[in-house]
């Protein structure tokens, strides 16, 4: 994955609560394969008409919007079903972070483990941020590092759990997060198998982590 440390991007306000993951990707299209790519079925049903024509009050379809990296909305985003691939509708579309003070949590696990970030803040600070991008500049910036969102008008700060932030920071996956940890666990088996001959298997010397 692409390490995420400071965005300086479009955002686009959805000033809703509860976007669930069927309204994020309808049931239907999931038999889209990943290489067509999710993207321009996003929040379909809530985008386009029954013809399939853009609705031109929907913020994402608005040109001040366009090239939107960055999603604000209210509470709950990402609840409902437990679907994947409602997290690679938003990236493969071009988001790279959503900001809301609360997700569905397979959502956001989801999430961070497609170099998404899940970005949480307050519903005062939500709301602040809507009218900011409802009222003005459709810019705003999101630091990772210092957990930091900047408009013109504000700067809130966000919540992430401290493991999310580390694999976003450095590009990492489920097993790359544990490989940051090899030598305390290199460490442990030594320090274990001292302990406790008895408790391990024996091994071929080719595949037992302490030699």
């Amino acid at each position: 994955m692409e390490p995420f440390h400071r965005l300086r991007a479009v955002a686009c306000p959805l000033s809703l609560s509860s976007i669930d993951t069927d309204q994020l990707l309808p049931a239907r299209f999931m038999k889209r394969t990943r290489a067509e790519g999710y993207g321009p079925v996003l929040l379909h049903d809530m985008r386009f008409d029954n013809d399939g024509r853009p609705l031109a009050d929907f913020p994402l379809n608005q040109p001040e919007h366009g090239g939107a990296q960055v999603i604000v909305a209210r509470r709950n985003f990402g609840c409902g079903s437990s679907r994947e691939a409602a997290v690679y509708a938003l990236v493969d579309y071009g988001i790279r972070c959503v900001i809301a003070p609360s997700f569905g949590d397979i959502f956001a696990s989801n999430s961070v483990n497609n170099g998404l970030l899940p970005a949480r803040v307050s519903d005062v600070d939500a709301e602040g941020l809507l009218a900011d991008l409802t009222h003005g500049p459709s810019i705003l910036t999101v630091d990772l590092e210092a957990k930091l969102i900047e408009t013109e008008r504000r700067r809130v700060s966000f919540d992430i759990a401290p493991a999310w932030r580390a694999k976003l920071l450095n590009g990492w996956d489920d097993i790359d997060l544990t490989l940051s940890h090899r030598e305390a666990i290199t460490a442990f088996i030594h320090d274990d198998t001292a302990r406790r001959p008895w408790a391990r298997p024996h091994l071929p010397a080719s595949k037992d982590p302490t030699t």
